[in-house]
């Protein structure tokens, strides 16, 4: 197993949430399961990905913890802004939590790369991303859609 406490963007992921937690301490209580809960499960998210991708031993599976990670780093940063402008979170503790949100995409985008899971800029083809990485090959559980049936005519 990966030792994930050595990766900087877990580390950086994990403070997140703890000041994530402090942050929302002081929200309405009428957002308890709202904006507080959602917001929490974000930030936890976005460190426990790493760590369980990391855990896994590398490959697919790690790529797709990091995606789901990012997808977790996109949700929080929505939420601290939905705080900041409905006035639970004063604007400079907002942006603070938003540029180390921010600063824990830059690291798992680099992880990312260094995976080969993300294009290079200098690769406009994106030969880089490899279908499987970028959960695009469909899977034995996977199925196709059927179109709808066409109504009949009752005539």
């Amino acid at each position: 197993m990966a030792d994930y406490r050595h990766l900087k963007a877990w580390q950086k992921a994990y403070r997140l949430v703890l000041d994530v937690y402090a942050a929302t301490a002081s929200f309405p209580s009428e957002e308890r399961f709202g904006l507080v809960s959602q917001s929490r499960r974000a930030a936890v998210s976005i460190a426990a990905n790493v760590a369980e991708g990391a855990g896994r031993g590398g490959g697919g599976e790690f790529t797709r913890f990091l995606w789901i990670a990012r997808g977790s780093l996109t949700e929080l940063v929505t939420l601290l802004s939905l705080g900041r402008d409905l006035g639970y979170l004063p604007p400079e503790p907002a942006a603070s939590l938003v540029a180390t949100a921010e600063e824990v995409g830059r690291m798992v985008m680099g992880l990312l790369k260094a995976r080969g899971a993300v294009p290079r800029r200098d690769d406009p083809s994106g030969a880089s991303l490899t279908p499987q990485d970028s959960g695009l090959t469909p899977t034995s559980r996977q199925t196709t859609a059927r179109a709808p049936a066409t109504p009949r005519s009752s005539a």
